[in-house]
């Protein structure tokens, strides 16, 4: 009995332990995030920057910004859902934190579930996900050139969120497909992404469609569905994400994330 409660003790020990280590090392993660990417509020969103982009783009900025916002530099975002590790593994519940700079693409987040905390994150150029096990072992620590397009993408996705950062700029550029979709282009440290951007008939974006690496070597259709618009901050975003995969198999959803708190140009850990 002795050695047992010895044993739980050592433990116990162990998991605290980890678990301040971790949020110690998020919170290092954060303010160096937030570090290298400068302000840009000095800018703003004036209606004449949308006269030549396409019909639908047009209309997706003038109901969600407001004449004279000034361009995000940060942001900072809480959310709960649920989420899937495997096509037929059972939904369990999350919760996460993000956060996201704009000047110089980067972003952090943390999902907690009971079982394990992961890290997704790209920062200093360089995409990462970290998955670790009762806050004490790594299961997954994934790194190389597959997760800095991929996490590069997860950024420019999650623009939805941080909008004036799809204003065209030298490295976005909008193009035509037809009247309730467009290609949007992101060309950055030699990396070429893009999405396409699905509106509905009032400007809401709703779907977000691109090529990404699942895992190490596979290039699959990676789609995120956003829904239930609300102001916040001034600046109308949808609430509600549903991420998936798009395989022969069939549509692998694994992501269903409702925004709990969005602040903006707080460059601080909540």
């Amino acid at each position: 009995m002795t050695i047992s409660f010895f044993v739980l003790g050592f433990i116990l020990i162990l998991f605290i332990a980890g678990k301040i280590n971790l949020s110690v090392r998020f919170s290092r993660a954060v303010k160096a995030l937030f570090a290298q990417s400068n302000r840009i509020s000095d800018q703003t969103f004036n209606v004449n920057q949308l006269i030549d982009l396409p019909e639908p783009v047009q209309r997706y900025f003038k109901h969600i910004l407001k004449e004279g916002q000034a361009y995000i530099s940060y942001a900072r975002i809480k959310h709960d859902g649920q989420f899937k590790t495997g096509f037929e593994k059972s939904w369990i519940n999350i919760i996460g934190e993000q956060y996201a700079a704009t000047q110089k693409p980067g972003f952090i987040w943390k999902g907690t579930t009971s079982m394990f905390v992961a890290r997704d994150m790209y920062i200093s150029d360089k995409g990462r996900l970290i998955v670790t096990l009762f806050s004490m072992y790594n299961v997954v620590d994934a790194k190389g050139e597959h997760y800095n397009q991929g996490e590069l993408l997860r950024w420019l996705g999650e623009s939805v969120l941080y909008p004036t950062n799809f204003l065209p700029s030298e490295r976005l550029q909008w193009s035509a497909i037809d009247s309730n979709s467009a290609k949007l282009t992101f060309d950055y440290l030699g990396l070429s992404l893009f999405f396409k951007i699905t509106f509905n008939e009032i400007g809401e974006i709703t779907e977000m469609e691109t090529k990404r690496f699942m895992g190490e070597d596979r290039l699959e259709t990676w789609v995120i569905k956003a829904t239930n618009y609300k102001e916040w901050n001034a600046v109308l975003i949808p609430t509600s994400f549903d991420v998936l995969w798009r395989l022969k198999q069939g549509d692998f959803s694994y992501a269903k994330f409702n925004i709990t708190a969005v602040e903006y140009d707080n460059p601080e850990k909540f």
